[in-house]
């Protein structure tokens, strides 16, 4: 087969055609930093650093994307959050948006191009639009609701709201969701050929709290990329095992699947639905501290479980500090082991 560009062959994949290399789908923020010389402030701060470190990334370690995964705090900025963004370090909030569930009536959706944060990371799916667009896919980025609402508030009270405040968490979902679909539909007119959904905090809840408070919000963002002509990654850090049916009835095109989950049950489940599953090794463990015969190990132990339509990508993150030489053996994998598969 003739090499593919990566947007030929992610799109491809995920219908299940024929593939030279299954697609490498690694999470990189930090470590994309580091490459270029970058600091994390830098990274999150100035999106032509970003997209440099990204287009980066892609060209030395055969990265199948670009995305504008960075830190966790532009929604909450549009909202009125005081974001504090460290030289070398998430940007995160010292103190809570919402401290009181009354709280919740001051919250205002804001149009995401009026937002410095906001605009920020649709000026970097712009740009990746200008230099890449049709080679490589490009990855917009959006929080879920409940992860967001961790965002603005602390995440144990939010956890007990759910079970205390049905309908009060139900309406500040609402206003999250109405932030969450406008910045999702600028990025998609800014070029986003995927939206990533950021819902971390969903590993914490069972089943049956998912399906209550947050399967519905999941689902309606789905449909709403789906309807502007893009595709949906999924991201929920932790081990989402008992999650997985609830997550294939997002209709999300890809689900990202952490290291401590079940990776082969996840692409049972997801057969025959629209969704993908992508991951799963250990970024730490199989990746940043491991030697090549560990990373090789790692690498075909995924390959052996996957269909014709699996992802390949570090459950989470990949950190800063890891080999670069461990990165490429991965890409050469892929390409031999995984090829045409």
């Amino acid at each position: 087969m003739m090499k593919l560009t990566s947007y030929e062959r992610v799109m491809r994949r995920l219908r299940g055609e024929p593939v030279d290399k299954v697609p490498n789908m690694n999470i990189v923020m930090a470590f994309a930093a580091k490459h270029i010389g970058a600091s994390y402030r830098e990274y999150c701060t100035d999106y032509r650093v970003l997209v440099e470190s990204k287009l980066a990334c892609a060209e030395d370690f055969g990265i199948d994307n670009v995305s504008v995964i960075s830190d966790p705090m532009r929604e909450a900025h549009g909202f009125g959050a005081k974001v504090i963004i460290p030289e070398h370090d998430v940007p995160y909030c010292k103190e809570h948006l919402i401290t009181s569930l009354d709280d919740i009536n001051k919250l205002k959706p804001v149009d995401p191009m009026d937002d410095e944060r906001m605009l920020d990371r649709i000026r970097a799916v712009e740009l990746f639009k200008k230099q890449v667009k049709g080679k490589l896919p490009i990855i917009g980025w959006v929080e879920g609701a409940l992860a967001e609402a961790c965002d603005l508030r602390d995440i144990s009270a939010v956890m007990m709201d759910l079970m205390l405040e049905p309908e009060r968490i139900k309406t500040l979902f609402e206003v999250i969701y109405e932030q969450q679909k406008s910045f999702a539909k600028a990025q998609v007119e800014a070029g986003a050929d995927i939206i990533g959904v950021g819902n971390a905090a969903a590993s914490l809840v069972g089943p049956s709290l998912y399906k209550t408070h947050c399967l519905e919000f999941d689902r309606r963002i789905v449909q709403d990329i789906h309807q502007w002509g893009a595709k949906v990654e999924l991201h929920i850090c932790g081990n989402t095992t008992q999650l997985f049916e609830c997550i294939a009835k997002t209709g999300a095109d890809i689900f990202d699947v952490d290291h401590v989950a079940d990776f082969g049950h996840a692409i049972q489940v997801f057969k025959g639905t629209n969704t993908v599953a992508n991951g799963n090794y250990d970024p730490v463990g199989d990746m940043m501290s491991a030697t090549p015969e560990q990373v090789e190990r790692a690498i075909m132990e995924r390959l052996k479980l996957a269909d014709e339509r699996t992802l390949i990508s570090g459950g989470c993150e990949i950190p800063a500090a890891t080999p670069v030489e461990n990165m490429k053996l991965m890409d050469r994998l892929l390409y031999l082991k995984g090829g045409g598969k």
